[in-house]
């Protein structure tokens, strides 16, 4: 079974006339609105099932467990044999034992060995711990009352055959794997991996390894973004560095948007005489850019090369980093069938004191130290290094505020997103 989602319009991203700048929870909410899966789906064993994004809801196969069972070591029996107070039971010649289940029936009035994960006789309903009776071998005596059906699991008491047991969108972890494996499910259809191409613009930029010029910066965003793609759980697609060349960069357009379900380009998204990516999504009726509330950040050219959504972001390296996590991590996961994913907010004290301004929501680089939210010495967006030393970012919101020690703030953890 192939599922083939349709193709986004090429005005699909395009803003109300006369919008200026827009909320980061307004740009988040019309993200989510205006984008659609964009994955195909195909089956795959469980060996190769693991991170993958379920196209469809899983249901159980067979009854875990498939029969009732035994929960201890112990003696099993009919509670309808037992009494209140001392009393003894034969015991049956034999035992069941996970895998080597008693062949026969239970003999009224009698008791028989039985171990953990046993399948229950036919005639058992109550099992006793071993540790509660005393035996010769030949019977087994012990104190009453027991309960019925102590020590016994149902057959079908963690889940029934039929049953739903993970839903579509889901992204399969071990715990999964293993659930799926106890339920007899042995194949899945999931969303195939979504492929997202990095492209890297500007002729200041040249490549690590490489003998840079005085006038040129190594290219820090590539690298980071196909490894935050990888840990996403994405497939990232280098296509290298495009010059400042607007018919070359075309080009390196056309070519991901073949290879390509969603293009990230950093650099040239703004309205300078080099920015040539937003002239080219504009050429192609698609570009809108998105003035976004936010710091680092502000500038997003959102469009659609050839039926592939765009993602245009900011060159600066921290302004990439906090835009792709903010806004394309979610609408990528949204494109990828696994729905819309919101990051981890936790609520700490904060351990840096900041009187914030209004009109925009700011991220800064953070980390957790002694449950406290410490933030990075600059918040300079050029000062890569703060990428590295923080563990996560503290969100401020759009409006007035005053930070103290110990005042609450909420902080994101970069693995809350994946990383």
């Amino acid at each position: 079974m192939t599922l083939t989602p349709p193709p986004l319009k090429d005005d699909c991203f395009a803003l109300p006339s006369g919008t200026q700048w827009t909320p980061v929870d307004e740009a988040l909410s019309e993200l989510k609105k205006r984008l659609s899966v964009v994955t195909t789906a195909e089956s795959v064993g469980l060996a190769g099932a693991l991170d993958r994004i379920l196209a469809e809801d899983v249901l159980a196969s067979r009854a875990n467990p498939p029969r009732p069972n035994s929960a201890v070591d112990g003696y099993g029996f009919a509670h309808a044999d037992t009494k209140e107070g001392p009393q003894a039971l034969p015991l049956m010649e034999g035992r069941s034992a996970a895998g080597q289940p008693f062949d026969r029936s239970l003999a009224a009035g009698h008791a028989i060995r039985i171990l953990t994960g046993a399948t229950l006789p036919e005639g058992v309903d109550t099992v006793i711990l071993q540790e509660d009776v005393s035996t010769d071998g030949q019977a087994i005596a012990f104190h009453g009352p027991v309960r019925k059906g102590a020590n016994t699991r149902r057959a079908g008491e963690d889940v029934d055959a039929g049953e739903t047991i993970l839903t579509a969108g889901r992204k399969l972890t071990p715990a999964d794997l293993a659930l799926m494996a106890a339920t007899g499910v042995s194949e899945v259809l999931v969303r195939r991996k979504l492929r997202v191409a990095v492209v890297s613009t500007g002729d200041e930029l040249a490549e690590p390894g490489e003998t840079a010029r005085a006038d040129q910066i190594f290219d820090a965003n590539r690298p980071m973004l196909l490894s935050m793609i990888r840990r996403f759980g994405f497939e990232p697609i280098d296509m290298g560095r495009a010059p400042d060349v607007r018919d070359e960069l075309r080009g390196f357009l056309d070519r991901a948007a073949d290879q390509a379900d969603v293009i990230l380009t950093s650099g040239g998204a703004s309205a300078g005489d080099e920015d040539h990516m937003s002239a080219l999504l504009n050429e192609s009726g698609s570009m809108t850019l998105w003035r976004i509330a936010i710091k680092p950040g502000r500038p997003l050219a959102l469009g659609v090369w050839k039926g592939t959504p765009v993602f245009g972001l900011p060159g600066n390296p921290v302004a990439a980093m906090v835009c792709t996590l903010v806004f394309a991590k979610p609408a990528m996961s949204l494109l990828a069938g696994a729905g819309w994913e919101s990051p981890l907010r936790l609520t700490v004290p904060a351990a840096f004191a900041k009187s914030k301004k209004p009109g925009r929501r700011e991220y800064l680089r953070a980390r957790l130290r002694d449950g406290k939210a410490e933030v990075f010495a600059s918040e300079g967006s050029g000062r890569i290094s703060g990428l590295s030393w923080a563990e996560g970012l503290v969100e401020l919101p759009d409006e007035a505020c005053d930070v103290d020690h110990e005042t609450p703030v909420i902080f994101m953890p970069y693995a809350g997103f994946g990383l």
